[in-house]
């Protein structure tokens, strides 16, 4: 939430957690933002069940339809209003185009102030052909989980995709970096 916050977050505002799981980041997102300004995606809609049931403090402040199934980063049923995205811990497990497609969709929400997204970055592009040791201990890959790219991959991709991106120095979890997009023209 400190991160979120630190981008302007505040109760008012819209939040889409993509790749959500069992709401870790909900279960403080939800007591803080107003009624019906916290929206979820994720891959598997039971890990999401499972959190709203586990996780929730009062889960009558979270209405279970904005709990909704993606996998493939289309956002179904996610209104206009969202102003603040958040993907932490999402695109180190998959291929860098579902990054691509999640920048690309995410364009819809002419609302949407910044997007928050975290990566494993290789140093170099030779680097990036093999395992790479991340300085926390985590070996990255270029062709599996958990995957590495160029920090000028995110940029290409951002740009290509009507983002501009900016790379925050913030101690995560593995040795992650943490990118946030802005619409082009924002």
């Amino acid at each position: 939430m400190t991160i979120l916050q630190g981008v302007g977050l505040l109760p008012h505002h819209h939040l889409l957690d993509i790749g959500a799981g069992a709401l870790r980041l909900g279960c403080k997102a939800v007591p803080y933002l107003e009624p019906g300004h916290y929206w979820a995606t994720d891959a598997s809609h039971a890990l999401l069940m499972a959190g709203h049931r586990t996780e929730l403090e009062n889960q009558s402040r979270l209405d279970p339809a904005q709990l909704i199934e993606d996998a493939r980063f289309e956002y179904p049923g996610v209104p206009a209003t969202i102003t603040h995205a958040i993907a932490f811990a999402v695109f180190p497990h998959l291929p860098m185009a579902f990054l691509r497609r999640a920048l690309t969709n995410l364009r819809r929400f002419e609302k949407l102030e910044n997007f928050l997204f975290t990566v494993f970055l290789a140093p170099d592009a030779v680097t990036a052909l093999t395992p790479y040791r991340q300085p926390d201990g985590v070996v990255t890959h270029n062709a599996r989980a958990p995957y590495h790219i160029l920090a000028e991959d995110v940029s290409h991709l951002a740009h290509c995709s009507g983002w501009q991106v900016t790379r925050k120095n913030v101690m995560l979890p593995r040795g992650q970096i943490l990118f946030i997009a802005q619409p082009i023209g924002a």
